[in-house]
């Protein structure tokens, strides 16, 4: 897979002086799925907004298909690349068709607006996000996993070769949470290239073809899952001790946090002769 989109250098912030990123270099290859993950605070969602053209660079740049974002029209660039952000809100009464079809506005002309293949998308989006019998309720009137789908829908309406997701599982139950990442997987299968922020390190490992850790507004550790989901790198980026073992379903790897509570039974067991005695991590935070 060639590159799709380029990092060169990047450092953003709020303030202009306090870099929430700082001097970030990354590569995301076109088709791929990557996930951002990190603890708390750690730049992710900042990034994602640099790269959205959210957030003005203080200094570097990013580059999609080898053009400069900031250097692009903002028409061309919402063509190309949409983005879901975190928590957003829409216009009091606005209905679920309504917000869905603001997708389809980069694809307007002065000439032709409202088009017969524009009302198709939108009932596309509509039945891939299961809220086709919602289209005419407002926005406001939602539970806060139908509200996300129909964010979902929108951005699946604007269809750019690149999403980009802010905790899209954010208000979902289980099965929803399931249900998205499956969507957005088969998106990715017709060829769309998908930047997330997920903060549930066995979704990222099982969906992602590649994770980013961040940690301070760097990177810790980039790769496939196997290369990122290691004890070391867990308790490095979020200070955690934790077991990584093989999902018997994906064959993917599977964190389990041992946690303080953990690490007591463990050691009862021990005492017990039950169980052997946990190995020591390098770089253990939580000592006996």
């Amino acid at each position: 897979m060639s590159d799709l989109i380029h990092i060169d250098n990047l450092s953003l912030s709020y303030d202009g002086r306090t870099f929430v990123v700082h001097q970030l270099n990354l590569h995301i290859a076109a088709g791929s799925i990557t996930a951002l993950v990190g603890p708390n605070g750690c730049g992710k969602s900042t990034l994602l907004r640099g790269l959205s053209r959210l957030l003005k660079p203080s200094n570097g740049a990013v580059y999609l298909s080898g053009q400069a974002i900031h250097a692009m029209k903002a028409r061309d660039l919402a063509r190309q690349l949409g983005i879901l952000p975190q928590a957003p809100t829409a216009p009091e009464g606005l209905t679920v068709h309504e917000l869905v079809a603001q997708g389809r506005y980069p694809h307007q002309t002065w000439l032709q607006q409202w088009s017969q293949e524009d009302e198709r998308v939108v009932q596309g989006a509509l039945e891939m996000t299961n809220l086709t019998l919602f289209a005419d309720r407002p926005v406001d009137t939602l539970s806060g996993g139908q509200r996300q789908r129909a964010w979902i829908a929108m951005a699946l309406a604007q269809q750019t070769e690149v999403l980009l997701l802010d905790e899209p599982t954010t208000y979902l139950d289980l099965a929803y949470q399931m249900d998205v990442l499956d969507l957005l997987e088969d998106l990715n299968a017709e060829g769309r290239t998908i930047v997330m922020v997920l903060h549930d390190l066995n979704q990222a490992a099982r969906y992602a073809n590649r994770i980013v850790a961040l940690r301070g507004g760097q990177i810790v550790a980039q790769g496939s899952p196997e290369q990122v989901m290691t004890p070391e790198n867990i308790l490095q980026v979020f200070g955690l001790r934790a077991e990584v073992v093989t999902d018997p379903i994906t064959g993917t790897p599977l964190c389990l946090p041992v946690g303080r509570r953990g690490s007591r039974r463990a050691r009862a067991a021990s005492a017990n002769g039950s169980a052997p005695a946990p190995q020591k991590v390098p770089g253990d935070l939580h000592h006996a």
